[in-house]
């Protein structure tokens, strides 16, 4: 396997004028957020679950902001927005596919309906299509291990998966 390194140092990230955390933000996060931690790291995941709730993803403006206001490395806080699948650093589509790839639902055959998903839409696991409406993503367990294969359609979950099922599903939402 070949590593592609990236000009990280060097590359220049699109700004918007307008902040992410704006100064009512920042307010709510130190009355709110700050005093249940210990330390000012502690409260980078929650902080960033907000930020992703309220943009649908994690700007890199986003995390520099972030990193600013908990007084970190913005390296700490782009370590953490990547290593966690339930983070999005990319724009992510209207609706979201997320199926589960833990060892029950290999077992019962996951891997078709992934396959299938992709070639019906296009993309590959993490990608968005080119309208925007769907992105695919394979997910580590769900915890529905009895109900295998399953997955999360825009966080409801779908149990006992079939090609079949998902067709209606991603028939249903492209109406």
């Amino acid at each position: 396997m070949a590593w592609t390194v990236k000009p990280s140092a060097t590359m220049q990230i699109p700004r918007r004028e307008e902040p992410y955390l704006c100064s009512q933000t920042i307010e709510r996060y130190r009355a709110e957020i700050l005093p249940r931690y210990e330390t000012r790291l502690a409260a980078l995941m929650p902080i960033l679950h907000d930020v992703q709730h309220t943009y649908g993803w994690i700007p890199p403006q986003a995390m520099e902001e972030v990193a600013d206001f908990l007084d970190i490395d913005a390296s700490q806080v782009m370590d953490t927005a990547t290593f966690y699948e339930e983070f999005h650093t990319r724009p992510i589509g209207e609706h979201v596919i997320a199926i589960c790839q833990s060892i029950a639902c290999e077992a019962c055959g996951h891997q078709a309906i992934i396959d299938h998903v992709r070639n019906r839409l296009d993309i590959e696991p993490h990608e968005t299509t080119k309208d925007g409406r769907f992105t695919l993503l394979a997910l580590e367990c769900l915890g529905s291990c009895d109900t295998a294969p399953c997955a999360l359609v825009d966080d409801d979950r779908h149990d006992d998966l079939t090609i079949t099922a998902i067709d209606k599903i991603i028939d249903r939402l492209s109406r």
